[in-house]
């Protein structure tokens, strides 16, 4: 089931902007504490760098990602989720057929 809402959060309001406006997110914290973000990735082919272990969630549109020790470029939409192991790289790539890759990343 895709995430629609989140009710109950504190949002910061001040975007994180990375890549040259190509990725967008703002922070949620929940009131147990839980730090998780949202966020859009437009059209492009960018890396990222993990601290703890993430879980992508797909909540509108698609991507491919790749996650450092693979070759292969896996196809992600609306509904589905990818773990990525903390203190690593992965690509993401939105291209053809996708206008943009929304997300929630669940930190963890």
């Amino acid at each position: 089931m895709t995430t629609s809402h989140i009710d109950g959060v504190s949002v910061t309001t001040t975007a994180n902007v990375y890549f040259d406006g190509k990725c967008i997110s703002h922070g949620i914290t929940f009131p147990d504490g839980t730090k998780k973000s949202v966020g859009v990735i437009l059209p492009a082919t960018l890396t990222f760098n993990t601290g703890a272990p993430e879980i992508m969630e797909c909540v509108s549109g698609g991507c491919e990602y790749r996650l450092a020790d693979s070759v292969t470029w896996v196809k992600s939409v609306a509904g589905e989720k990818f773990s990525v192991p903390g203190n690593a790289k992965f690509e993401i790539r939105v291209a053809a057929g996708f206008d943009a890759y929304h997300y929630i990343c669940h930190f963890g």
